[in-house]
């Protein structure tokens, strides 16, 4: 049986996020699982998806993100937690994708992280509600990240080898579920 296709969404814009730092260890870890991993970043969106016009014509240069939540059998979203929810760049992202099949019975599952003491429970609470709307398909096993700033060294890496330990548990319970559910028939509502 082949490897799922997991797209991994970096939930920000914000250069050197911790977001991306975190996703830089998702990455790894999918790749020790030799699943293959598309990592689409936020920062990397062209400009010219945010004029007014995108609403009615997606502009050429978005089509290539607009594919990989399409092609993937599963996504990943990390998602950083400002002023108590997600960053506005990453409800306007799900806001461009084509409805409703970028997300219909789609696996999604959430990583959290926020310098406060809940790890951007809030965020991921508001995206499980906007995906369950869109009839993704849950993964209940969220990870958490508090306290971001002091997790990790001066490198971007996590120093706490509990939390790379979640991480790594909730990526191969994903690749699992993620092939549990690729046998289910779809149903559009």
């Amino acid at each position: 049986m082949l490897a799922p296709m997991i797209t991994l969404i970096v939930g920000t814009n914000r250069p050197g996020s911790n977001s991306r730092k975190i996703a830089a260890h998702i990455e790894q870890i999918y790749a020790g699982l030799k699943v293959p991993l598309n990592v689409l970043d936020l920062a990397r969106l062209p400009i010219d998806v945010f004029l007014p016009q995108a609403y009615a014509e997606k502009p050429a240069a978005f089509q290539p993100f607009s594919d990989a939540v399409l092609a993937a059998d599963g996504l990943v979203v990390v998602t950083p937690e400002y002023n108590g929810g997600m960053p506005g760049v990453l409800k306007y992202f799900i806001d461009m994708l084509k409805f409703p099949e970028s997300f219909q019975s789609r696996p999604v599952c959430f990583v959290g992280v926020a310098a406060g003491v809940w790890g951007a429970l809030r965020p991921v609470e508001q995206l499980q509600q906007i995906f369950g709307y869109r009839n993704a398909f849950l993964y209940p096993e969220r990870v958490f990240l508090p306290g971001i700033g002091g997790l990790l060294d001066d490198a971007g890496r996590l120093k706490d080898p509990e939390l790379l330990g979640r991480l790594q548990k909730q990526a191969a319970g994903f690749v699992d579920f993620v092939e549990k559910v690729k046998g289910v028939p779809q149903r559009v509502a």
